[in-house]
């Protein structure tokens, strides 16, 4: 499989999450990929246990208010950017970049304080993409074929 040529940050897709084009840094030192969440609660329904959440800042042009809900989940510990140990759930769930659609893993977390809402990690881009950190967009050509 070739691998394609991404930009420090692109613009991605999370269909199951309601999201479309929304910017994502592209983190090669970050092992997991993140999504900013809000409002996360476990609830029980059914005698099962749903992670229920929203996506996005409520101020973010993408952001819907709608709650997401996953029933398969997990929580996982993780180091923050701080170097710290905090325990996040994770999800899986399909993106779209350059043109294609993924199935990975990301964890849900308080990143209101950062420039993008999402951070994708080498576990996602690892064997799929070559990061050229001097430009951005990069996946949009990809879009177009």
């Amino acid at each position: 499989m070739d691998q394609k040529i991404i930009g420090r940050k692109e613009k991605i897709s999370l269909p199951e999450l309601g999201l479309k084009l929304v910017w994502a840094k592209v983190d090669t030192g970050a092992y997991t990929s993140s999504i900013h969440a809000e409002n996360i609660e476990v609830i029980e329904k059914d005698g099962k246990r749903i992670l229920r959440f929203q996506s996005l800042l409520p101020g973010h042009k993408s952001f819907n208010g709608e709650m997401v809900t996953f029933e398969h989940f997990r929580e996982k510990k993780v180091k923050n950017s701080f170097g710290q140990a905090e325990v996040r759930y994770l999800i899986e769930t399909t993106f779209e970049l350059a043109g294609e659609s993924y199935s990975a893993e990301f964890t849900l977390s308080d990143r209101s304080s950062m420039r993008n809402a999402i951070l994708l990690g080498r576990k996602i881009l690892k064997n799929r993409f070559l990061v050229d950190v001097s430009k951005t967009n990069l996946a949009r050509p990809y879009r177009t074929k």
